[in-house]
């Protein structure tokens, strides 16, 4: 189950996943973010917060989440790891050569300093 979730006012989307991610869990983060970025532009940002990486159901929804990164990849600002798994490193490293989003890897406990990251509109230089 993955949890999705767009604060309007920040234009920061939330994803918690609860468990392996499915298929049906990309599907169901596109219904949410796809009609906002429609409607308003850009998403300034991501949050992904996870106390460790759920890993996938199938084979299949790992090409669903591949398939979510390379459709949003370009329409989302800055890219935020909330987690304490060591897979938040690796993402952050290795996710940065291949998506344009800024990616950046928080503490569990650090959703604001997220969130204030993702708001920074000057910090791009320095991200």
């Amino acid at each position: 189950m993955l949890s999705v979730k767009i604060d309007d006012q920040k234009s920061i989307a939330l994803f918690e996943p609860h468990g392996p991610l499915s298929e049906g869990d990309f599907k169901s983060a596109v219904e949410v973010v796809d009609p906002w970025i429609e409607k308003n532009g850009r998403l300034r940002g991501l949050i992904i917060k996870t106390r460790s990486f759920p890993g996938w159901e199938t084979f299949g929804a790992l090409s669903s989440h591949l398939s979510f990164v390379r459709e949003h990849h370009k329409k989302i600002r800055r890219v935020a790891f909330v987690t304490d798994s060591v897979l938040g490193n690796i993402a952050e490293n290795l996710a940065g050569h291949f998506v344009s989003a800024k990616i950046k890897r928080f503490p569990y406990e650090s959703l604001e300093q997220a969130t204030t990251w993702i708001s920074d509109e000057g910090a791009d230089s320095s991200a």
